[in-house]
């Protein structure tokens, strides 16, 4: 799908973004954004740092008003506090010292929003052992939450958006930081949840070569606009040429993708590890 093509409302659709454009202090952040993600699918927002891609996820979780076009969510409008949207935020350094066990963290996704410390039950324990096993955290869960591993930390934070049961789950660079091992480790959790439990996963990255074998669809972000569809038909020289407004190469090697946006005074810059380098 091109960066231009209009997108219509299908009835798998849980999120649709329809002409989208966010201006910031006077700055054109995105432009025309439109693309879809349905139930079951898992979806990369790929663009290098500064794009607008967590300013995207912002207009998806109603923290942002877009200048023009909207956002559907399961069909309705977007709002604040949406309950069918799980969100991860970028990850941050938790304390060591923080007195939080996984099990507490993933419990606040339950009654967080509300007053008072929460009751303890049953039920609501069942919930909580419930998540933790579905992202294989089971063994973690009386583990200081300062005190895990990156990866650890990750399926934590993931279970804290799940717990609440919704259908579209927004993650933002959930990679960043993490050895390979980690990183596939996610990867995989997140393609199996958004299979078994028919949850729309969008996730953003710079680097899309670890999604590769788990994307169903792509949402490439470059000078604030869109390529979105089949990573077969977004990621190739001729679409994004399109999208970045003059030649990109996109060239395969050794199962990665390299995308070569480059211009006459092109400077390098590498993301993900080198798996993609762009000349821009």
């Amino acid at each position: 799908m091109s960066a231009a093509a209009p997108v219509t409302a299908a009835a798998s659709d849980l999120l649709l973004v329809e002409g989208v454009s966010v201006a910031l202090d006077g700055r054109p952040i995105l432009t025309d954004v439109s693309f879809r993600v349905a139930a079951g699918e898992f979806t990369g927002l790929i663009g290098s740092n500064g794009v607008g891609k967590t300013t995207l996820l912002r207009v998806i979780l109603g923290l942002l008003t877009p200048s023009s076009g909207h956002v559907l969510v399961a069909g309705a409008p977007r709002s604040r506090r949406n309950p069918l949207i799980g969100y991860v935020p970028q990850q941050a350094t938790l304390d060591p010292d923080m007195p939080v066990r996984a099990r507490d963290l993933v419990g606040l996704g339950i009654d967080g929003h509300r007053a008072g410390l929460p009751l303890p039950s049953a039920k609501r324990r069942g919930q909580i052992d419930e998540m933790l096993a579905a992202v294989g955290a089971t063994h973690i869960g009386d583990a200081r939450v300062g005190n895990l591993s990156g990866g650890e930390q990750q399926r934590i934070l993931i279970a804290h958006a799940l717990i609440s049961r919704p259908r579209l789950l927004l993650l933002d660079e959930p990679l960043a930081n993490l050895d390979i091992s980690s990183e596939q480790e996610i990867i995989e959790l997140l393609s199996r949840i958004a299979r078994e439990q028919r949850i729309a996963v969008l996730i953003s990255t710079h680097d899309m070569n670890p999604l590769l074998p788990v994307m169903d669809r792509i949402v490439y972000v470059a000078r604030g606009k869109v390529a979105s569809g089949p990573t077969s038909e977004v990621v190739t020289t001729e679409a994004l040429s399109r999208l970045y407004g003059h030649h990109v190469d996109v060239i395969n090697v050794h199962d990665r993708v390299l995308v070569v946006a480059g211009r006459d005074d092109a400077t390098v810059r590498h993301a993900g590890r080198d798996r993609i380098v762009e000349l821009v």
